[in-house]
């Protein structure tokens, strides 16, 4: 089941299945341009992952952490599907990340890795907008990755039997393919991931793990148009706005 949050033409936000670019709504239908879709949660936190591909972290000339390399985005870095994400003005270096998200179901505290998935609601497609210039010139990232709109998630909440264990994660950036990889070539796994988050916090309802993103990660300009494939989940789609400095 691919799950979809909406609001409709009266304003109403509804909660839908997404089949074919059709949302249904009880005995309702309506065509995707007809409604704005939105995040399909509403995280408290955004737990990201950092190198949690191999080739990913050889070409940004890092080491593969031994523990999972955890980061934070807040709820204000939320952008939805069919945005347009304005992003920090006079930087040099602006990128696209690719990566399947994990959307918990319930709270959840020190739970066993065995048990993870039991408190999965489902997967979501998430762009990790990062700011190089300053992700470099700090340790925590706030600056680097936690700015308005640094989080683009969606355009659903698939399911997790929708979402094969190899499925395939892609970016393209104005219709090109750019970052091509599997969830299997995940260092950590997801049931990992769950396991050692929530044995440092209580994951609420809603919140998001972004898995890390695979190698192919790539400048934004003003004006690109990014698309998140993962497979299972469909594609999330938006733009990008830079100002001038």
């Amino acid at each position: 089941m691919r799950r979809v949050r909406f609001r409709d033409p009266a304003g109403a936000v509804r909660y839908g299945e997404w089949d074919d670019g059709v949302i249904e709504f009880g005995d309702r239908t309506f065509e995707e341009d007809e409604v704005d879709v939105l995040a399909p949660c509403e995280p408290t936190k955004i737990v990201c992952v950092g190198r949690n591909y191999a080739e990913h972290a050889d070409e940004m000339g890092n080491d593969v952490p031994d523990r999972p390399l955890l980061f934070l985005k807040g709820p204000n870095t939320v952008a939805s599907h069919g945005s347009e994400v304005t992003l920090p003005a006079g930087k040099d270096r602006l990128d696209f990340e690719a990566e399947l998200g994990v959307v918990i179901g319930e709270q959840a505290k020190d739970v066993a890795e065995a048990d993870a998935m039991d408190v999965v609601a489902g997967f979501t497609c998430v762009n990790d907008l990062s700011n190089r210039d300053d992700q470099r010139r700090e340790t925590n990232w706030v600056r680097g990755k936690a700015f308005d709109g640094a989080a683009p998630l969606g355009p659903v909440l698939a399911s997790p039997d929708e979402v094969p264990e190899d499925a395939a994660v892609r970016s393209y950036c104005n219709g090109e393919l750019r970052q091509d990889a599997s969830r299997e070539l995940m260092i950590f796994s997801v049931p990992e991931l769950v396991a050692e988050i929530t044995s440092y916090m209580t994951l609420e309802p809603g919140d998001v793990i972004a898995t890390g993103t695979p190698e192919g990660v790539g400048k934004l300009a003003d004006g690109d148009e990014v698309v998140i494939e993962v497979e299972g989940v469909g594609r999330l789609e938006h733009t990008v706005e830079i100002p001038s400095a």
